[in-house]
């Protein structure tokens, strides 16, 4: 029998959709802070690790969930309804390439032309520097790398191609769940939680093959679970808190024990701790009503909190492919000049308010407003 509760279509906008889309960019923006400016602390290692490496930690383990969430969100977003293959790709695709392509090409400009103009602004950060000679091969060696994410500063446009491939493959699982009773989604988590554990955690080769069962597809599949259960155990917010804490508190400690002067130990984004912490977010913000909090602050429907939420959540595409260019800019002007945690203070508040403010700025302009990455 299949599941009674999807297939429905809402026209009334669910705020912890809203919420766990503002959340999920702020996590990529805090993790990628973490993978540009960590190096600073390794030496700060020890058998009593410093403040600051421990604060560098914490952004490196919670804060990885980020694109867990996103795909969590296009699973219980997308699945689960009544639509066709064409309209789903018609709709999703060009949302998707239009601002890949724009930004692509815009931030390649603006690279480009910082280091023709002013090649002293790379100085002593020669990893950042986007290219060493304008010959024809090089650019289009240079835009080759920029679109597949391995230029430096474009280092999350992997994320468009793995998205991508995402939606390619939801139009067969789409059909499956939406005839399917929500057991048969259980069936298909238990396996994909074991590739988590054996093949993204422990690093070892289950007996049984079960690739069919692996990477992005079960955050997908995890989303739309987990929307639509009944169960009592992700419905209930004391446990979503447990589900969030224990796998943090677990990662921070195998991270301590597994690090040393040279590196800080981070978990892949499908091991079976992430796993676990973003089912504890996904059903906490669906819960968290259970609390029965009243601040106005945060309740007010038309106020200032909820505003910026739906406001975050709206260009969070945007927002990340932009993001990475910033950060880097920022890190170059400030690194030299200030304490690490203002650093990381600068790079991230710039961050958000730079890469939001341009979007909003931009989502004013007619046409433009359609590639910039706004939903």
């Amino acid at each position: 029998m299949a599941n009674s509760n999807v297939g429905k279509k809402k026209s009334k906008r669910i705020f912890y959709f809203d919420a766990l889309r503002a959340l999920a960019i702020i996590s990529v923006i805090i993790f990628h802070i973490f993978a540009r400016s960590s190096s600073i602390v390794y030496g700060d290692y020890g058998t009593i690790p410093s403040f600051n490496w421990l604060f560098t930690d914490v952004m490196g383990t919670f804060f990885r969930c980020g694109v867990d969430l996103f795909l969590m969100l296009s699973g219980a977003l997308s699945l689960g309804r009544v639509w066709d293959i064409r309209s789903f790709l018609g709709k999703r695709l060009p949302r998707i390439v239009g601002p890949f392509l724009f930004w692509l090409i815009i931030i390649s400009f603006a690279v480009l032309s910082l280091n023709l103009l002013y090649p002293s602004f790379f100085n002593g950060f020669h990893n950042y520097l986007p290219i060493k000679s304008y010959s024809l091969n090089s650019l289009l060696k240079f835009i080759y790398n920029a679109s597949l994410g391995y230029n430096i500063w474009f280092g999350q446009y992997w994320f468009f191609w793995m998205i991508l491939g995402t939606y390619l493959i939801m139009p067969v699982f789409n059909k499956w769940l939406f005839n399917a009773d929500l057991k048969e989604a259980e069936y298909f988590l238990a396996f994909w939680l074991v590739t988590c554990l054996f093949t993204y955690t422990l690093g070892v080769k289950f007996p049984v093959n079960l690739k069919y069962f692996t990477g992005p597809i079960g955050m997908v599949v995890l989303g739309y679970y987990l929307r639509h259960t009944e169960r009592k155990i992700f419905n209930n917010v004391w446990v979503s808190i447990l589900l969030t804490i224990a796998p943090l508190i677990a990662m921070l400690i195998c991270s301590y024990l597994m690090s040393d002067v040279n590196h800080i130990e981070n978990f892949d984004r499908y091991s079976i701790f992430l796993a676990i912490e973003v089912m504890g977010i996904f059903t906490l913000f669906k819960t968290a009503g259970q609390l029965n909090i009243n601040i106005n602050f945060f309740t007010r429907p038309d106020g200032i909190f909820r505003k910026s939420v739906f406001s975050i959540a709206k260009y969070s595409y945007g927002m990340y492919l932009i993001h990475l260019a910033i950060m880097n800019a920022l890190l170059i002007i400030f690194i030299p000049h200030v304490h690490y945690r203002v650093l990381v203070l600068i790079m991230f508040v710039g961050t958000v308010l730079l890469s939001w403010g341009l979007l909003a700025l931009l989502n004013r302009i007619p046409y433009i407003n359609r590639v910039i990455g706004a939903k």
